[in-house]
């Protein structure tokens, strides 16, 4: 029979995490993570990483398995992720794969171009930008000299624009034209599920997980990763602006509001980075007799 990898996809608190697994006990598989935060060990409650309890229900690959001091990009992901699918198939003609972070999607999909070298004094320089300036300066930076990928890319994430603009200043070119050309065959089906709902629910979940992350301990979590805080793993929404609390530039409560409208915008732009993908078929995540029909598919 031929294998199949489904996938979920999605914005953030859409209901992928609870999908995903009730996916996985019906097929009795296992889980391939696709989110670029909760791979790793020192990030849990910021990332809305699976529980305790979830993650022993089902085996999760990508899920603290790696640290916030290693390097983890698209092209680790794509290797780790089809090696986790081959060994899932070893035992199980299904593979179920869920996350939010398209770019990773889409390498484990179709591969990744290779994309020439960075002079080091390049990212250092616009690294060194960023800590002097912050992410406004990057993002006009990227605004500026490539409008393509600001158009679409991960604003909001330092990391990502740090990339694009080090791919244009070194090459002339935009990222996405190095994203956007090369597509590889893979051995296995694949069925794409996206999750949408209402925009005002998905904002009033946007709104109501933020409030539960501060009662989970939020707070207590960015303050004992502070010392790391200049990592680019912690470069990332309900971190940074607990880092800028804790720096004296905000209050509390104005670092929580910014955690909710930047997660708001995140959650929009990975609504647009899917919805370009024709491939995937959009459901309502509670509806399960729809996400099993979607499933019959041939990929």
């Amino acid at each position: 029979m031929t294998k199949t990898v489904i996938i979920i996809g999605g914005p953030t608190a859409s209901g992928k995490t609870g999908l995903a697994i009730r996916l996985a006990q019906h097929f009795n598989t296992a889980i391939i993570s696709a989110d670029s935060r909760q791979c790793y060990q020192e990030m849990s409650i910021g990332v809305a990483k699976p529980s305790p309890e979830e993650l022993q229900l089902v085996h999760h690959y990508f899920i603290n398995s790696h640290s916030i001091h290693q390097d983890v990009n698209a092209a680790t992901y794509e290797q780790y992720a089809l090696e986790a699918a081959g060994s899932i198939f070893r035992s199980n003609d299904t593979a179920i794969m869920v996350g939010g972070t398209g770019l990773y999607i889409k390498a484990f999909c179709e591969g990744l171009d290779d994309i020439p070298a960075i002079d080091p004094a390049i990212r250092q320089q616009l690294n060194e930008g960023f800590a002097a300036y912050g992410l406004a300066w990057l993002q006009q930076q990227v605004a500026d000299q490539d409008p393509l990928y600001y158009s679409s890319g991960e604003i909001l994430n330092p990391v990502r624009l740090i990339r694009a603009l080090e791919v244009k200043l070194q090459t002339g070119r935009s990222i996405r034209e190095f994203q956007q050309r090369k597509k590889v065959s893979r051995p296995f089906n694949v069925i794409k599920i996206g999750l949408d709902l209402p925009k005002e629910e998905l904002h009033e979940r946007i709104n109501l997980r933020v409030g539960l992350m501060m009662e989970q301990g939020l707070l207590e979590e960015v303050r004992s990763l502070y010392p790391h805080r200049h990592l680019n793993a912690l470069r990332t929404v309900g971190y940074s602006e607990l880092f800028d609390h804790l720096d004296g530039k905000i209050s509390l409560e104005e670092a929580v509001e910014e955690i909710k409208k930047n997660t708001r915008h995140y959650a929009k732009r990975q609504l647009t980075w899917f919805r370009k993908d024709q491939a995937f078929e959009w459901t309502a995540p509670a509806d399960w007799k729809r996400v099993l029909e979607l499933c019959k598919q041939d990929g």
